[in-house]
């Protein structure tokens, strides 16, 4: 299992000699560029790094013009402040006359608390910079590593190293209480936004003026949070989609993590990310070390070209989904813990009729497992339901040309439960109490080796005796109070890495399985956990009104494939509305796309319906899935608006979606930008998401009659729209005209 400790030996400091920079720009000061995105990163003598420029591309810069820019960023002094100018490091220190949030905090026994670090070697391949630096005096060794990606992101991570005492007296440990990376923004960046939620509304955007002071967005929860910040961003005021200076920074971490913008009095703005660790959590001895997770920072002009940049880089993972997405009916709103063999095979050959592709068997199918109240941490089948197991089921599944998927909780544990009971040592606690419950379990100490062990195997064993091909992975829980048995220390941060260690684990014995990170829904959404899943849950609200703002949202960050969106039942389990079939489709239509609405109960008419929305779905998903993401601000308050335009811009597709009913009647043009000026585009509504319903009596000529206009009447003049009723979505396709109708 992997650790927050890693051994490391002396000669670490001893052959940190400092080589020659790989290609340097000045005398020490990189020009890093890609993807239209400049960083100035001024390494010019012993101090951190610090960065002198991040943001638009700045061309190509000779060597005294790249010195120039960086002696020019140093922001000058006014009185009542420091002697000299503040050069401020990726790990912001005191020393250096850092008075706001800490980089680096620490302490041995209350000494060793400020640190200055020296660099004393500094190597640069590419857009990459790695440095190394120490403080003798704290005996301290920080490793940065500087990146500016080929899709234009900018990306930190730290590993600090505890250097061994000349004398044994001299050897306390390192009491680590956080390590921040810090990305400097422009003083015009007066506007931060952030995101807030809940079970059911996760991800809903929230703007605050970018003042002097602090704004730090924390979750101590264990997970990323259901009203986790995805992103934390600064830009010029009014900043949007289509429009304005963004810049925005992500912590690629799915336990407790901290957030911040901040200002300082001496005209600094700063966005700062890194774990929160918990009192006690990292203690270093010497030769340990403690790695940050990934600070991701995302520069554009508009939120869509800053979410592209994040979009482009998942998508050259070398893990990256490589096939199609495949169409999943999920079992849980059609038959909830009620399972029965026949009504299962029943639901799964409707399934494959539509064009299922992948059938999920969700929550009810383990020991004891009748309700939410117990069996969770028993994984394995319940014969009393499944007297032959699942090979009936998981047979007739792969029979019908599916996939087989299987929801499991590895982390979740009921008290009743023979796991709990056999082993009451296995559940995180601060000591001789148990914590709160929620959702009435607890939680597994996956740092102990023997809860780990049995986990992994559980799993492994119904991997090795089913044709599993995909793990719904929920997290249903915050956690309070995680601590270690018997001392109570705090083990968020190992329960995090066991967590990605045991689904490391199962990846690679099972080649080819897949695995969905589901956390209470949206509460497990981050950079961090994708590194070992395959997709997300966004909510476990599948009301099609409120995943409009949800699939949004969530899209600044993932991909379309990555998400997970799907079609719910006509009146929503969770919110109680009630939605045509057109608006649950058209709303799930771009995502990685699903069924959970239970098909064997629909009419045949509906079926059929279902049917021809997945195979589109099936049509488009080249296009859905690889695509540039627009989102459109300049509409109607009553609309939403979102579309995938392919790389060569010679075809896209909108959603327009009415969300409420609109001030005016009509709302006015649809302004659709991103597309080329020159090109003609046949312009037409998609079926089946080609029903207008509304109040108008006479509908605009393009709906009607077949249409040529080129991207730049398309974008300036616009397309009239009808005046439609509420909770309604139209599909617009646009294709290069061949010829002119």
């Amino acid at each position: 299992m992997t650790t927050s400790t890693e051994p490391v030996t002396a000669s670490v400091v001893e052959s940190a000699s400092r080589p020659e920079l790989a290609a340097p720009i000045g005398a020490g000061v990189l020009h890093l560029r890609a993807a239209g995105v400049s960083v100035v990163l001024d390494a010019s003598g012993s101090l951190l790094p610090r960065i002198a420029h991040w943001g638009a591309d700045l061309g190509e810069v000779d060597e005294q013009t790249a010195r120039r820019i960086a002696e020019v960023s140093v922001l000058g002094t006014a009185t009542a402040f420091l002697d000299d100018p503040m050069l401020l490091g990726i790990v912001t220190e005191h020393s250096r006359g850092w008075t706001g949030f800490p980089g680096l905090i620490g302490h041995r026994s209350g000494r060793d608390w400020s640190t200055l670090f020296r660099v004393v070697a500094i190597q640069a391949r590419e857009n990459t910079v790695q440095c190394t630096a120490v403080d003798t005096e704290a005996r301290l060794l920080l490793e940065l590593v500087i990146e500016l990606t080929p899709q234009g992101l900018l990306r930190s991570r730290a590993k600090l190293i505890v250097t061994p005492a000349e004398s044994p007296d001299g050897d306390a440990p390192f009491e680590l209480d956080g390590l921040t990376l810090t990305f400097p923004v422009p003083s015009h960046a007066t506007e931060l936004l952030d995101f807030a939620g809940r079970h059911l509304r996760e991800r809903h955007p929230q703007r605050h003026p970018f003042d002097i002071g602090a704004r730090v967005r924390e979750t101590r929860k264990g997970r990323t949070g259901l009203d986790g910040t995805l992103l934390l961003a600064a830009g010029t005021p009014g900043f949007s989609f289509g429009s304005g200076e963004v810049w925005a920074i992500h912590v690629a971490w799915s336990g407790n993590q901290r957030a911040l913008a901040e200002r300082m009095n001496t005209g600094h703005a700063v966005l700062s990310g890194g774990e929160l660790l918990l009192p006690g959590e990292i203690t270093l001895g010497s030769g340990d070390c403690y790695t940050t997770p990934w600070i991701y920072g995302s520069y554009g002009l508009g939120l869509d070209a800053m979410a592209s940049r994040f979009h482009a880089h998942l998508r050259a993972r070398p893990h990256h989904p490589s096939t199609p997405r495949p169409v999943i009916l999920n079992t849980w709103e059609s038959v909830y813990f009620d399972q029965d063999l026949t009504r299962l095979t029943t639901l799964a050959q409707d399934a494959a009729s539509i064009g299922v592709e992948r059938y999920v068997l969700d929550d009810g199918w383990f020991l004891g497992r009748r309700d939410d109240t117990k069996g969770l941490g028993d994984w394995q089948v319940d014969t009393q339901v499944w007297p032959n197991g699942l090979h009936p089921l998981v047979d007739r599944v792969h029979e019908l040309g599916m996939q087989f998927g299987l929801w499991v909780e590895p982390e979740m544990v009921n008290p009743d439960s023979h796991l709990a009971r056999d082993h009451p040592e296995w559940v995180l606690s601060s000591g001789n109490r148990t914590p709160l419950p929620a959702r009435r379990q607890q939680v597994v100490d996956l740092t102990q080796p023997g809860a780990y062990a049995h986990i992994l195997d559980s799993l492994d064993a119904l991997l090795n005796e089913y044709r599993i091909d995909y793990l719904k992975w929920d997290h249903n829980r915050d956690l309070l109070e995680a601590g270690r048995w018997p001392t109570g220390q705090a083990a968020v941060h190992n329960q995090t890495l066991a967590t990605y260690a045991i689904m490391d684990e199962l990846r690679r014995r099972h080649p080819g399985l897949e695995i969905e990170s589901c956390a209470s829904g949206g509460g497990r959404v981050d950079l961090g956990i994708l590194e070992h899943t395959d997709r997300v849950w966004a909510s476990d609200c599948i009301d099609a009104l409120e995943r409009q703002t949800i699939e949004r949202y969530t899209g600044l960050l993932l991909a379309p494939e990555l998400i997970g969106s799907h079609i719910g039942s006509a009146q929503a389990h969770t919110t109680g509305r009630r939605h045509d079939l057109s608006f649950r489709a058209g709303t799930a239509f771009f995502g990685h796309l699903g069924v959970e609405a239970d098909v064997s109960k629909m009419t045949p008419a509906e079926r059929a319906n279902l049917a021809e929305w997945v195979a589109v779905h099936k049509s488009f998903r080249p296009l859905l899935h690889t695509g540039r993401v627009v989102r459109l601000d300049n509409v109607d308050p009553s609309l939403m608006v979102r579309g995938v335009i392919s790389d060569d811009q010679n075809e896209a597709i909108f959603s327009i979606a009415s969300i409420k009913t609109a001030d005016t009647a009509p709302t006015g043009a649809l302004h659709l930008t991103g597309l080329k000026a020159d090109v003609r585009y046949a312009v037409s509504l998609l079926p089946p998401g080609d029903v207008v319903r509304g109040n108008g009596q006479v509908e605009p000529s393009w709906i009607s009659t077949p249409t040529v206009l080129p991207g730049a009447a398309l974008q300036y003049a616009g397309l009239p729209m009808p005046d439609l009723w509420p909770e309604q979505v139209l599909l617009l396709h646009l294709r290069r005209a061949t010829q002119a109708l």
